[in-house]
């Protein structure tokens, strides 16, 4: 079977973990058809070479499909996911990321909770696992992204 992310030992090496965004959460937690498999996979390797990082921001996306905290943590249990606080400088980092989006026209209404994972990611060099990297990749090009070869949709 091909590997969901080429090349991931090697891409890894540099990183102190890897920080899951909420949408690959989400592709295994709703089964989603057309994202769930590659999800499933690239956690499942990522897990093999790093430690899988959460944030309160990942948390608090996720948790949206859950009524019971008790059940969000069983979905992401502490023994899997280390769960890391948002450092202040990634707070700083989004900030100024969000203001550059804005200056080049970007919508103000949803995007902010990608940037401080963008910049938490950057600051304490955590590699992002991903579907949607093409923002990722434009305002935070130090980080390694791992998301999928080609967007489906």
């Amino acid at each position: 079977m091909t590997p969901a992310i080429p090349d991931l030992r090697a891409r890894l090496s540099a990183c102190r973990g890897v920080l899951v965004d909420s949408n690959v959460f989400l592709d295994v937690a709703t089964s989603d058809p057309e994202w769930s498999d590659w999800s499933r996979r690239a956690l499942a390797e990522s897990a093999e070479y790093a430690t899988l990082v959460v944030n309160p921001i990942v948390y608090a996306e996720v948790s949206i499909g859950y009524t019971r905290i008790e059940a969000l943590d069983a979905a992401l249990p502490a023994n899997l996911y280390r769960r890391d606080a948002l450092p202040w400088e990634a707070a700083f980092l989004a900030g100024k990321c969000f203001l550059l989006y804005r200056r080049r026209g970007g919508a103000r209404r949803s995007p902010l909770p990608d940037f401080y994972i963008g910049a938490h990611a950057a600051v304490e060099h955590l590699a992002l696992l991903t579907r949607d990297a093409a923002r990722y990749r434009s305002y935070f090009p130090t980080i390694e992204i791992l998301a999928p070869a080609k967007r489906r949709r």
